[in-house]
Parts: structure tokens; sequence; C-alpha cells
């Protein structure tokens, strides 16, 4: 099955980002003269995208007269003005935009590049419905920039993956971080509670049933979370020879 659409999440506040945030939301911090959501949008057209989500909140208007600029996917938005919703809230508010059909859903601070097949493209080669309600791209943790965590997931040798945190003492498997890149099934979110809530609550539960998978990214994760990191995040990409 083909994923043919995607959910960028653009509500967040920013505030770690700030004060670049002061005057946008965060989805529209420039990196190398191009604003975060349009890195990401080049990326899923590039994949074949077509249809593109995107959740508001923060500054709604200024995200929706900047978007109303692009003519390569069809681009939808999910308001969240009155109320955000947090990661797993989002993205069942926007379910019914969806359909029963798998989506991609990217973080709109997640830059990354590229040594191999493009990320996008190898993920959805990797994606299986019969086995999967998620597949989550991985980062090495050696290579990831501006990433401060002591890793996210752990991942067995037929990808499935697990809570680093909850890997058993015996098990020398190496933790990677998570890019903030996704293929989920709608059925991941069955039976969600309303309201606000995070996507780990969904994800625990796919780990128990041994279906949530982790596809490692052959590139550099760049975590464009601060104002430094953004800096770190433009001399990184600036050095790479074109």
């Amino acid at each position: 099955m083909s994923v043919t659409a995607a959910m960028i999440m653009g509500a967040g506040l920013g505030t770690r980002m700030r004060p670049l945030t002061d005057d946008r939301p965060k989805p529209l911090i420039p990196v190398l003269g191009k604003p975060l959501i349009d890195h990401a949008i080049d990326r899923l057209v590039a994949a074949g995208i077509t249809r593109i989500v995107v959740n508001l909140h923060y500054k709604a208007d200024m995200l929706r007269a900047h978007l109303s600029g692009r003519r390569d996917a069809e681009i939808v938005f999910s308001d969240e003005t009155e109320r955000l919703l947090d990661t797993g809230g989002g993205v069942v508010k926007a379910m019914p935009l969806f359909g029963d059909a798998p989506f991609f859903i990217l973080n709109s601070d997640s830059l990354w590049t590229e040594h191999g097949a493009p990320a996008l493209t190898a993920m959805q080669k990797a994606w299986n419905p019969a086995a999967m309600d998620g597949l989550l791209l991985l980062a090495e943790m050696a290579t990831a920039l501006g990433y401060e965590g002591t890793g996210d997931f752990v991942r067995d040798g037929d990808g499935r993956i697990a809570r680093a945190r909850d890997a058993a003492p015996d098990v020398k498997a190496k933790p990677f971080a998570y890019p903030g890149v996704q293929i989920v099934h709608p059925r991941l979110f069955a039976g969600a509670p309303s309201g606000a809530f995070s996507t780990n609550l969904m994800w625990d539960r796919a780990i128990a049933a041994r279906r949530l998978f982790g596809l490692v990214l052959d590139g550099t994760w760049l975590h464009v979370g601060t104002p430094q990191a953004r800096d770190e995040a433009e001399a990184f990409l600036a050095a790479i020879p074109a």
C-alpha cells in the first residue's frame, strides 16, 4: 500500500526557540533562508506525497498565509487555535482527513541529510501494514546534531523497537534517537482518549503488541529545537559541498 498523505505538526508554541518565535511560528523559522516547514514539504513532495495536513495554533494566520503559496501539494489545515491537543490529540483531530489510509507524520523542526536512498522513500518501501501499526525513522546517536537525550528506542534484528529505558540489562542493544518522522496506520490511534494526549501512549500500546517498527536513517539528523541548534544546523548544512 503506497503512502501518499502526510501530517506536519505545526501547532507548537516554540517556547524553546525564543526569541526567534516572538514574531513568527516555529515552522516559519528559516534555515539557510528556507522556513523549516518548507524543508519538510519539499521532502514529502519528492517522495510522492500529494496531500499534506498541517495543524495550527500559535500565529496560525501567518502559517496559513505562507502555505497558501504552495502549489506542489494539496495543503489542508487542522485548526487547534482554541485548544492545543498535544501530539496524539492533534493527530486524532485530523484523522477524518486521512480516512483508512496510512500517512506520514513529521515534526516541523526536524531536518536531515541523506547519504543513500531518500529516507521517506526507504520508509515507504519498508512499510508493511500487515505487520505494522507504526514505522518510526531512527537516527544514530553518534551523528545526531542538536539532540541532547540519551536515546529513545532500541531496535531488534527484525526491526521491532522498544523503549531504550525498558531494554533488558543483559541486552547490549544500542539506543537510537527519534527524529520526528513516522508512518502510521489509523488503527494506531484506535480507542485513543479524547482531548490532549501524547502519541507516546499509542506507541507504548503498539510496542506491547509488537507492532511498532523502526528504520535507521542513512544520514545525519539535525534537531532544530533552539536558536543555537538552528545556527549549528545552518553551519553544518552550509559546509556540505553542493
